[in-house]
């Protein structure tokens, strides 16, 4: 059983756990991570779904994402995750998240890395995923709305693409 830390609502640890699938107490929540891994083309790594997996079964997602588990950072969720999904090792140790989102029941940090990364050197498939390929931010959004990739908010699949190379809120590149 997989087992997640509880955090408040100011992302501070508690000292409570609680296991995969149970009901969130009151101003309980827990940290989720995505990894985006970017080519020098400007493409995304994107996954197919395993036919298993229990939720949106043979749908794409983006490369890899998570829950952290009871004692990991983010980063360490991160590297896991991607070495679980997809075979490929990541060293996030000195980096923080690009952005992170709050959802209903948590902070899900969003790691945006330009990789050289060979796909045909990944072992697949996995448990959890059928298969990868690269994709363009307009291919991604297309697929959504033809339902075959989970349905994320258009502008935040636009966010990640636009937001690879920078931190922060401002056009680094327009600001003195």
């Amino acid at each position: 059983m997989e087992t997640w830390d509880v955090y408040d609502k100011d992302r501070k640890l508690t000292d409570k756990q609680m296991n995969r699938g149970d009901t969130f107490g009151q101003d309980a929540y827990h940290l989720v991570i995505h990894v985006c891994l970017f080519n020098q083309l400007g493409e995304m790594l994107i996954q197919q779904r395993h036919p298993n997996k229990e939720d949106w079964k043979n749908m794409w997602d983006i490369t890899v994402g998570g829950s952290a588990k009871t004692g990991e950072t983010s980063q360490q969720a991160a590297e896991r995750e991607v070495k679980e999904e997809i075979g490929y090792t990541l060293d996030l140790q000195n980096m923080r998240p690009s952005l992170t989102v709050n959802f209903e029941y948590g902070f899900d940090d969003y790691y945006l890395i330009e990789t050289d990364l060979n796909i045909k050197n990944l072992t697949l498939p996995t448990e959890e995923v059928k298969q990868v390929r690269w994709a363009s931010k307009n291919e991604i959004i297309n697929m959504i709305s033809e339902g075959l990739f989970i349905p994320y908010h258009e502008p935040l699949i636009a966010l990640l693409f636009d937001m690879r190379f920078n931190l922060g809120a401002h056009n680094q590149r327009l600001g003195s």
